[in-house]
């Protein structure tokens, strides 16, 4: 259960990360947005973040070792990358559709992947 939680909030934190990181740059299009600056989009991204560490804290405190949960530290890490790679991936899909997924990306990928496998692998 910790695991599925773990992951799940992960998820979340991820999809807040990526609207912080990168939604921004898509800001210009909407009406409300079109000529605020500099200041007032890193204050925006950074109201996106507060959400992100909202879910990201609690992930990591359960889903770590050290507080009883199924996945170490390095384990911790390597999930949430993989997350957001997936999350970053489906969000530039959606929204940029000038963005293309070449064949050296899926590779890249591949390997993130393998990553996984290896840090699991006992």
């Amino acid at each position: 259960m910790k695991s599925f939680m773990t992951i799940g909030l992960l998820v979340l934190s991820n999809v807040f990360m990526t609207l912080a990181w990168y939604g921004h740059l898509k800001f210009k299009e909407l009406k409300w947005f079109e000529n605020a600056g500099l200041i007032t989009i890193v204050l925006l991204s950074w109201g996106l973040a507060l959400f992100e560490y909202c879910f990201q804290v609690p992930a990591n405190r359960i889903g770590f070792q050290g507080n009883g949960g199924p996945f170490s530290l390095l384990q911790l890490k390597v999930i949430q990358e993989v997350i957001t790679l997936i999350i970053f991936v489906i969000f530039s899909l959606l929204f940029f559709k000038n963005e293309t997924l070449k064949w050296n990306h899926l590779i890249g990928m591949c390997f993130l992947v393998l990553a996984v496998y290896f840090i699991f692998k006992k």
